[in-house]
C-alpha cells in the first residue's frame, strides 16, 4: 500500500469511526431510556431482548466538594486533615524571568519538554 493510499484509508477509518461513536452513543441513550421506563430512573436491571441479554448496572461514585470541606475542617480545627500541597505557580515563575530575577539556565535542569504528535487529514 502506497503512502497515499494509506492516508485515504487512515481519513476514511477516521471519518468512519466518528460515525460509528455518534451512533453509539444514540443508541446507549435510547437503551438508558428503555431500561429508565423498565426498572426505574437509575436502577439496575437485566432484560433478555432477542437473542441478547442486555443488563445495565449502576455506579455511584462520592467526591468532596473540595473548598466546603476545607472551610468545614478548619471550622471543627481538624487542620492535620488538610494536605498543603506545594506546587510551582508558572505566572510568578514567568514573571521573574521576564524581570531577570531568575535566569533560564537556573531553571534548565528544572524543565520537562513534551512532544505530542496529532495528525490531521482532509480532503482537498
Amino acid at each position: 500500500m502506497s503512502v497515499e493510499e494509506k492516508v485515504a484509508r487512515y481519513r476514511t477509518v477516521s471519518l468512519h469511526i466518528k460515525e460509528l461513536e455518534s451512533e453509539q452513543s444514540q443508541l446507549k441513550e435510547e437503551l438508558h431510556a428503555y431500561f429508565d421506563g423498565r426498572f426505574g430512573e437509575n436502577q439496575k436491571g437485566k432484560a433478555e431482548i432477542g437473542d441478547y441479554v442486555v443488563q445495565r448496572q449502576i455506579r455511584s461514585m462520592d467526591s468532596y466538594a473540595e473548598e466546603n470541606l476545607i472551610a468545614r475542617l478548619e471550622e471543627l480545627q481538624l487542620e492535620d486533615c488538610i494536605m498543603t500541597v506545594k506546587k510551582p505557580n508558572k505566572e510568578k515563575i514567568d514573571a521573574a524571568l521576564t524581570l531577570g530575577i531568575l535566569s533560564g539556565d537556573q531553571l534548565k535542569d528544572c524543565i520537562l519538554h513534551k512532544l505530542s504528535k496529532a495528525l490531521i487529514v482532509k480532503e482537498k
